[in-house]
């Protein structure tokens, strides 16, 4: 009798150990694309949330509705768009937002709407955000190509573009 209270016991203590006693945090919000046309797919956009004083990050990634879902560690939280299947340009305005909780119900969602756009927005082109138009000096970035002159096959060279731009340094005292 004491042996079947005692394998009883011990697998209730064991029942007990399995079982986390955690409450679970959902952050459900979207993406908001500003230039995109009306059922644009918006599948693929990376959403990192990062939480105060917890070393772990929670990674989302959005549907073709630009909706995501997450399992926050904790309640003090941000969210960051990181990164889509296309090149986003995100203002540094509204790439981080915080998290806050929905009163209706047991989630969480961003406190402003995580936007983007997918062409350099016109109040950008002017001052050199996106693109390369201007190095950080203001000067313009030119071209990368390089000369290639015309060599005859028989020298059996290889290409100009090697070795034309190289100018060695020697015997400078």
């Amino acid at each position: 009798m004491a042996a079947t209270m005692l394998a009883r016991m011990l697998l209730f203590v064991l029942a007990l150990s399995i079982v986390e006693f955690s409450t679970s945090h959902v952050l459900k919000s979207s993406v908001n694309c500003l230039d995109c046309l009306a059922g644009s797919d918006l599948a693929g956009i990376k959403i990192l949330v990062k939480c105060k004083q917890v070393k772990n990050l929670a990674m989302a990634t959005t549907n073709e509705h630009g909706a995501f879902e997450t399992q926050l560690p904790s309640s003090n939280c941000e969210a960051k768009i990181m990164g889509g299947p296309k090149q986003l340009y995100i203002s540094r305005n509204t790439m981080v937002t915080s998290i806050t909780d929905v009163r209706e119900t047991d989630s969480y969602t961003t406190s402003r709407p995580l936007s983007f756009y997918t062409s350099c927005p016109l109040s950008q082109t002017n001052d050199g955000k996106c693109g390369a138009t201007n190095d950080s000096t203001g000067r313009n970035v030119r071209s990368s190509k390089t000369v290639d002159l015309p060599l005859p096959r028989e020298w059996g060279l290889a290409p100009s573009s090697y070795y034309v731009p190289f100018v060695p340094i020697i015997g400078i005292p």
